[in-house]
């Protein structure tokens, strides 16, 4: 025996929840605020700043996985589900149009009981059929793995991989989902009557971790996975959560994917991947205060801006911008970037952002040279 599910006792694990409990505590306090300060605001900024943390979640989740995404793409998708677009904007792309649907889904259904319909459901969602023709012809979309083959997690060039995690056998896959959507629904805080009591961020980590450990899809099962946790802690909160899960991860990858192969290990104790998970949690409710700010920052911008004088081009850019996100584009805008985005000749691009600089849109970066670059001037 290697791994937790082959453990006598799977799958009751243990961890020392005191661990984690002032990062607990801490994310309950500023869930809270963060919750209080956005019901203050009006509905245009709310929608934006829901639409920003669902287009990062949707965009990092992804790019977890190393599939990149067009955030516009991704950010024209969503707000055609959510019916912001009349008429709706066409996107090119099904897997931005895919992982779009899943946030809306998964924010409108956390309420309900997680069934394995649901999870075939989000299952195609993440592997749009139109995607099926470039994966191998063998790979199950919307329908449990079923190869006899062991499903395992490799690394290393062929013929010297490393075994990371070898999953449960196909055979074994629905009655391994069984138990678990058993215990999820069962713990579910917004049922009168539970079993389980347990922390919204306690119960996501367990139940991501829980659902990789059985890895019940040939693909996807990260994507998946991210979505039960975030869905485990809307329920804890009796609404969507106003963070991005997927941001802080994607930003340390490697941690995560260790600590996920350490806690699948022959040992049920996963006290060290509830507390890195916890903490991710904490850090992606403070990174999701940021973007809410920067919501608030946007609305200053074009109230203060709302009788300068701008061309076409120029609105283009800034919205481009603000679209880019709290973390805008790397290193900042530059001529290139804006002939690029706008088709003008260098001359007009110049003469624009000098224009921009002069009506105090935008700043100048500090270096640079001669390729000046620059950046948003948000009002404070």
């Amino acid at each position: 025996m290697k791994y937790s599910w082959q453990h006598p006792d799977w799958p009751n694990f243990t961890f020392d929840e005191t661990q984690c409990r002032d990062a607990l505590y801490q994310y309950a306090l500023e869930a809270g605020r963060l919750s209080g300060g956005m019901s203050q605001l009006e509905n245009t900024l709310q929608y934006d700043a829901y639409i920003d943390l669902m287009v990062s979640e949707a965009i990092n989740t992804s790019q977890i996985e190393g599939e990149r995404l067009d955030r516009e793409e991704v950010r024209s998708s969503i707000k055609n589900f959510l019916g912001l677009s009349n008429p709706p904007t066409r996107v090119a792309d099904p897997r931005a149009e895919g992982m779009a649907a899943l946030m809306v889904d998964v924010r409108d259904s956390f309420a309900g009981e997680l069934t394995k319909t649901t999870l075939f459901h989000w299952h195609q969602l993440v592997l749009p059929q139109q995607e099926t023709s470039l994966l191998p012809r063998n790979l199950k979309v919307g329908q449990w793995r079923d190869s006899e083959e062991p499903m395992q997690i490799v690394s290393g060039p062929i013929g010297y991989e490393k075994v990371h995690y070898e999953a449960p056998p196909a055979h074994q896959v629905d009655t391994e989902i069984n138990r678990f959507l058993d215990w999820f629904n069962c713990s579910n805080p917004l049922k009168a009557e539970r079993d389980i009591v347990l922390s919204g961020p306690v119960r996501s980590a367990i139940a991501h971790l829980w659902f990789e450990t059985i890895h019940p899809f040939d693909d996807g099962n990260g994507r998946v996975g991210r979505a039960i946790a975030e869905m485990a802690l809307a329920q804890d909160l009796n609404r969507p959560p106003l963070l991005s899960l997927s941001t802080i991860i994607e930003k340390d990858k490697n941690t995560y994917y260790d600590g996920l192969n350490k806690a699948s290990q022959l040992n049920l104790d996963i006290t060290d991947w509830v507390k890195w998970f916890v903490d991710s949690v904490l850090l992606a409710q403070q990174d999701a205060a940021q973007k809410v700010d920067f919501v608030l920052k946007k609305a200053k911008f074009w109230e203060k801006h709302q009788h300068t004088e701008l061309n076409e081009r120029q609105k283009k850019v800034l919205n481009k911008l603000f679209n880019a996100g709290s973390d805008g584009f790397e290193g900042g805008l530059s001529a290139k970037k804006y002939i690029s985005i706008t088709s003008s000749s260098k001359a007009t691009a110049t003469r624009d952002l000098s224009d921009l600089v002069e009506k105090g849109c935008l700043y100048r970066l500090k270096g640079g040279g001669r390729n000046a670059r620059y950046g948003i001037n948000l009002v404070l």
